[in-house]
């Protein structure tokens, strides 16, 4: 039990004070690494006179599209080194938040491309990206940019390091794997056609693996791992194994909250419905309409108007969708916490804890 400073055990409210000023305190040195990481981007192109039209620009670029987001997926490297190696050192853990932020800039690369693809209009509580005055389409080049940027601040900071060509290996076996995911996701959800038969749970957890379980799951811990020096492929699988379930489980949370969610507190408007995707409700939707509700789906779902929108949420309430999903998450967080106790590797089973303890009944 923790005590405080005269010795004696903090209460449970004393105890998530001191964790919540921890983390608080993780953020800020997290974020501390950030303007080093532009600015030597910055100084990189500044090199070249020639281009130095473009530095401005893609300097804004990384300041509009990677900072703002809940970092969750960065901070997790951190976390997750923390948990490795309990003697780490100050240079060691700014290591692992430049990994982190690498994380965060491959996030900015997947989500510039997805607005666009998706035609979104906010991100993050602000216009997306290609909705900016003088950007537009401008905004499929600065994704690539996004992306280049990773490979940049990896041969900068971690060339020297033994475990360099497996987390640049990591890196691009990831990116294949999500753009992959989100092709499976896009040929699913065509604009020009419905066909409810198509959607099934089978393609659903396949996107939500690829797209999604992949990059904001195992790969931070997989860095992590690197980086501690573990390699070993029974490790990395089983961790795997459990990570790509919570993977899945982060999507269909997202499903839900893109319909059900706040978009004040989310920082986006949710626009699965007008994009006709294979979205966890709409499955659980068909497995429960009537006839005549699966009309109304049918004639309703796909289309941006917003009266049909509101259709297909009526028929989402009138199933109770928003109870069929808590039951689903109460279970699914009930089946985490077995598969983290089974857990057999050189990784301790708290890594996976603290990922099960912060999407669990999360909010956005």
């Amino acid at each position: 039990m923790e005590a405080n400073t005269n010795g004696c055990p903090l209460s449970k409210e004393d105890q998530k004070v001191k964790r919540l000023k921890t983390s608080q305190t993780e953020l800020e040195e997290f974020d501390a690494v950030f303007k080093d990481l532009v600015d030597g981007l910055v100084n990189q192109g500044r090199q070249h006179k020639e281009i130095s039209a473009t530095v401005d620009w893609f300097k804004e670029v990384c300041l509009y599209n990677v900072p703002f987001g809940k970092k969750t997926r960065g901070l997790s490297v951190v976390m997750t080194y923390k948990r490795i190696n309990t003697n780490a050192t100050e240079s060691e853990l700014r290591q692992a938040r430049i990994l982190g932020w690498c994380i965060e800039w491959l996030q900015a690369f997947f989500l510039v491309a997805d607005d666009v693809m998706d035609k979104s209009i906010t991100r993050r509580g602000k216009p997306c990206w290609y909705k900016k005055k003088d950007v537009g389409l401008v905004a499929v080049n600065d994704a690539f940019y996004l992306e280049t940027c990773v490979y940049a601040i990896l041969r900068k900071h971690f060339k020297q390091e033994d475990y360099y060509t497996d987390i640049v290996d990591l890196f691009h076996e990831t990116t294949m794997q999500t753009v992959t995911g989100q092709c499976l996701d896009l040929i699913t959800s065509p604009e020009t056609r419905i066909n409810f038969d198509e959607l099934t749970m089978e393609r659903y957890t396949a996107i939500a693996k690829w797209k999604t379980a992949f990059y904001s799951f195992y790969l931070p811990v997989a860095l992590a791992m690197y980086m501690a020096g573990i390699k070993d492929t029974v490790t990395h699988e089983a961790a795997k194994a459990i990570l790509l379930k919570m993977g899945i489980f982060y999507q269909i949370q997202d499903d839900y909250l893109d319909c059900f969610g706040d978009p004040k507190v989310m920082g986006k408007i949710g626009t699965d419905i007008q994009d006709n995707k294979c979205s966890w409700l709409i499955l659980q939707a068909l497995s429960k309409v009537t006839q005549q509700q699966r009309q109304i789906l049918e004639e309703n779902y796909g289309q941006a108007e917003e009266e049909k929108v509101l259709n297909v949420k009526a028929v989402y309430k009138a199933l109770d969708l928003e109870q069929v999903y808590r039951d689903y998450e109460e279970e699914s967080y009930r089946e985490l916490n077995k598969d983290i106790q089974s857990f057999q590797g050189q990784l301790p089973k708290d890594v996976f804890t603290d990922f099960a303890n912060k999407i669990y009944k999360r909010n956005k």
